[in-house]
């Protein structure tokens, strides 16, 4: 199994198409992610890959760049790679992220999921679709009606393998690989490669090349945890207060209208902030990201799907505005102020109705961490690190 090293290779190296290069490089992106340097070159190879590695670690380019490298040099005609994820938002992400390199390599793509006009994306899969990016559901309906065709498909990347089994979505992703006819290469790429996972490595995978990013998992050690109970009508002032003083923060919503609302909120009590969800154009959450990394805006207000793509470094608080449902959410979301051996603060804000889910959630991350009460003129939220919430 390969693991990564620290010097950086660029793609050229790696043996990418010098189209594919260039317009990377127009995108400011130079050297290779350490999943991007392990798989590339096998993948572009043809070999069957099976890379392990966590969200925001580069994936989608590190399958992308063969996929569309490939295509490119092989025979025209019909769907040629399908890419299957999870989520619509996840679709529509990886679709925007590979057009560039499509179309200097004069391949067409189409994101197809559920929730959208079924009729719209069966006529531009009329006018000729070189790749698919799906979700397993609504390939399906595709297949079922016979408007799309996978005997010809050259190359299939399965994305977040671990997310479509804790989604009961394997069932699916199986009936499709089922009807891939032929010789094909298959990538897949998972945060964890056991159980369901693994079965699936087993059945459709030919003698896969494995890679593993060591990747340090954000740990309850690395974090300070601090959690508030605040009043409904000062929940916004008492985000407001910490985000002054913190500066770079990112805001936890769970739905994409109280992103929306919430970052109205701030904004009209002074503080620059911007929601960040799968409904916004990819230019404005590019935008957003900017003015983030350069400290132009002070939070971004985010749902879970949406913060797979923030990768900044110094972010010095994550607020958690709804408790997250279960534990692991909790590390994945606090994580964003622990990048890069860094160290931060995750704060969740109670509401009176909520302290059960989150002494629960307590108990799941081994945090027996007293829930303290708050008002937004509280001092000790401008410097959340320096008090103990045990002695207050």
């Amino acid at each position: 199994m390969g693991i990564a090293h620290k010097v950086s290779i660029t793609f050229k190296e790696l043996g990418v198409a010098p189209e594919v290069v260039e317009s990377l490089s127009t995108r400011g992106i130079e050297d290779a992610f350490p999943i991007q340097e392990l798989t590339i070159a096998d993948a572009l190879e043809g070999h069957d890959v099976c890379g392990k590695a966590k969200t925001g670690s580069g994936k989608t380019l590190a399958f992308g760049i063969p996929l569309v490298q490939r295509l490119a040099q092989g025979s025209k005609g019909g769907v040629r790679g399908l890419i299957l994820v999870p989520t619509r938002e996840l679709a529509t992400q990886v679709t925007e992220e590979l057009e560039p390199l499509a179309k200097v390599s004069n391949l067409k793509p189409l994101a197809v999921y559920g929730g959208a006009d079924i009729e719209k994306q069966i006529s531009k899969l009329k006018k000729g679709i070189d790749f698919i990016v799906a979700t397993p559901g609504r390939m399906i309906d595709l297949l079922d009606r016979g408007e799309v065709s996978v005997a010809d498909v050259d190359m299939v990347v399965i994305d977040e393998a671990d997310r479509m089994a804790d989604m009961g979505f394997l069932p699916q992703v199986e009936w499709i690989l089922r009807r891939i006819e032929g010789n094909h290469q298959t990538l897949l790429f998972s945060a964890t490669l056991d159980g369901a996972v693994d079965s699936l490595v087993s059945r459709y995978q030919h003698d896969p090349i494995r890679h593993e990013v060591e990747a340090s998992e954000v740990t309850v050690e690395d974090l300070a945890h601090r959690f508030i109970t605040v009043h409904d009508m000062d929940r916004t002032k008492v985000v407001a207060a910490i985000v002054e003083a913190a500066k770079r923060t990112i805001i936890f919503c769970n739905t994409k209208r109280q992103c929306d609302r919430l970052s109205r909120d701030l904004e009209n009590l002074n503080v620059s902030a911007q929601a960040i969800h799968g409904d916004l154009r990819q230019r404005q959450r590019e935008k957003a990201l900017g003015e983030f990394s350069d400290g132009r805006l002070q939070a971004l207000v985010a749902t879970d799907v949406a913060a797979r793509g923030i990768h900044v470094d110094d972010v010095a608080v994550v607020i958690h505005f709804d408790p997250p449902d279960d534990h692991k959410t909790y590390l994945h979301r606090s994580g964003r102020t622990a990048r890069a051996g860094g160290s931060g603060v995750a704060v969740t804000l109670v509401l009176w109705n909520q302290e059960l889910d989150v002494k629960r959630l307590q108990r799941r991350l081994a945090l027996d961490i007293p829930i303290v009460e708050m008002f937004s003129n509280d001092e000790r939220l401008t410097d959340l690190a320096a008090w103990d919430p045990v002695e207050s």
